[in-house]
């Protein structure tokens, strides 16, 4: 399933108009005073006659090929390998099936090192790149091989950054200028749009996940401000012990998320908002980048931005306002009767992702000459 371009989410589930209609909204310019029965009879013979000859194409599409048998799609296309050259954070895990599980077809994924003269790409992970050091780089790169640098950190949590000038063709991160552009989460379409929406209960206020807890980052100190006008409940190394050791599960029985990025960066929207809030089907009280580029990803009434007020006394003020009105509260889960959520797959949907940018750029010659100023900028 294809991520939809950020940006253009609203305009999904938007009809064009029918053929039909079209041509009804149209006028003769060409023949003012042609007669209108003759006008009709004219217009059924064209359309039996565009009738026929889609038929007739659709009928050559379906002749075998001349000197054996019809090939089938994944036949017709190149197969292409992607060796993983670290698995990520050193955790071995099956890579899956890009056909089955993205749509993407005659994708070989490997970790198989021995595999990499033949590969068509080679993926970097950033992280593992400066701890392994830039020694364990391949010592031979074929000419027409893709080396992918592979990085889901912001730039404040992405050190040596100076040191990888003219060593990549291409970047895949979570922004989306990158040449392949992958993010923690997107919105598709649902295939079959709800006409009603049942909340599931919840019990509780406001919840917060964290792991690492940073007094000089933005969001502890957002907290503790917070905190003194509203009940929070927090899990992780400085708080409660999740249910079941699941966030998910834990999140649900909360209205509100505090879905507080560790840095503040252009397009750096994790997990926190796509799997720990809307997931939870609890309202994501997001600080991050701003506002507008949250909106390239999700409906502007999904959310609750910090920078929407003054303060923290005024957010919590708001926070116990929809906490006694269900009509207000309810608005922020409208969009869900058009689109589900989906939340990226760790590391397999990033390979295949590979194999799809591979294909569509073909031997495109690229070595991005500035990896730091891009990605810091």
């Amino acid at each position: 399933m294809e991520p939809p371009e950020p940006g253009l989410w609203r305009l999904r589930g938007r009809r064009r108009p029918g053929p039909a209609r079209w041509w009804r909204q149209r006028r003769c310019s060409f023949c003012p005073g042609f007669p209108r029965q003759q006008w009709r009879l004219l217009v059924a013979g064209l359309t039996c006659c565009a009738a026929l000859a889609l038929y007739a194409a659709s009928s050559l599409q379906d002749l075998p090929l001349l000197g054996g048998r019809g090939r089938h799609k994944d036949e017709e296309e190149e197969p292409v390998t992607v060796l993983l050259w670290w698995e990520p954070f050193g955790r071995s895990r099956r890579l899956g099936d890009c056909r089955l599980r993205f749509n993407i077809s005659a994708c070989n994924l490997t970790t198989d090192r021995s595999r990499h003269a033949e590969a068509q790409a080679i993926l970097f992970h950033h992280r593992d790149l400066m701890v392994e050091g830039m020694g364990q780089l391949p010592r031979v790169r074929p000419l027409a091989q893709h080396w992918v640098w592979m990085n889901f950190e912001s730039p404040s949590h992405s050190q040596g950054l100076r040191d990888l000038a003219g060593i990549f063709n291409w970047s895949m991160t979570y922004r989306v200028d990158s040449d392949v552009f992958v993010p923690y989460g997107y919105l598709q379409p649902s295939r079959a749009p709800a006409l009603h929406l049942a909340l599931p209960r919840k019990t509780k206020l406001v919840a917060w996940v964290i792991s690492n807890w940073n007094e000089d980052h933005a969001r502890v100190r957002y907290y503790r401000q917070l905190k003194d006008y509203l009940p929070i409940d927090v899990y992780g190394a400085q708080g409660l012990e999740l249910k079941n050791n699941n966030v998910v599960k834990t999140v649900s029985e909360y209205k509100f998320y505090l879905a507080f990025e560790n840095s503040q960066h252009t397009d750096y929207i994790t997990e926190k908002l796509w799997r720990n809030a809307f997931k939870s089907w609890a309202v994501p009280i997001v600080l991050g980048p701003p506002r507008s580029n949250y909106e390239l990803f999700v409906p502007s009434d999904s959310f609750i931005h910090i920078d929407d007020f003054a303060g923290p006394m005024q957010l919590a003020l708001y926070l116990k306002f929809l906490d006694k009105n269900k009509s207000r509260y309810r608005r922020y889960f409208a969009w869900r009767k058009r689109y589900d959520v989906q939340v990226t797959s760790f590391w397999d949907e990033h390979c295949c992702r590979v194999c799809k940018a591979v294909r569509i750029a073909g031997k495109q010659p690229k070595t991005i000459q500035n990896l730091a100023n891009w990605f810091e900028n």
